[in-house]
């Protein structure tokens, strides 16, 4: 992996308990309706999941099933490069906080990076939507 040259939080909060934001959103089906990089569809085949995305067909692995809200994953991009993805629910009194870190890899343009923090805060509050309907 390249070298990080700088790294956001991006947050969000959800009106919604932790465990039903994260029991809906690591479902893999549920993901182009919140994940507008993924929202041309996901689709599993032999076991693993693909999604076609802005810059073509890519493999998508979420962590394992656990009780600490992780929702990490890894995108294989189409040339190969993995990019991991750290994104967590935590409960937060009734509600939820959303956490998801957006690292700037080295060669990455400012620009670039500014609107990958924005697709991400766009991405989050898509979810909060979906989840705070009544």
């Amino acid at each position: 992996m390249a070298a990080v040259q700088d790294a956001l939080v991006v947050s969000e909060t959800i009106d919604v308990p932790a465990k039903s934001v994260y029991d809906f959103a690591r479902q893999m089906e549920n993901l182009p309706l919140w994940a507008s990089g993924l929202a041309a569809g996901i689709e599993q085949r032999d076991g693993a999941w693909f999604a076609d995305s802005p810059m073509g067909k890519v493999r998508v692995e979420m962590a394992p099933a656990n009780s600490f809200g992780v929702l990490d994953h890894d995108v294989t991009l189409p040339d190969g490069v993995s990019v991991h993805n750290a994104f967590r629910v935590t409960p937060c009194g009734d509600g939820s906080l959303l956490t998801f870190v957006v690292l700037r890899l080295a060669g990455v343009s400012l620009e670039s990076f500014d609107a990958d923090v924005a697709h991400v805060r766009r991405d989050l509050a898509a979810l909060k939507r979906l989840l705070e309907l009544p």
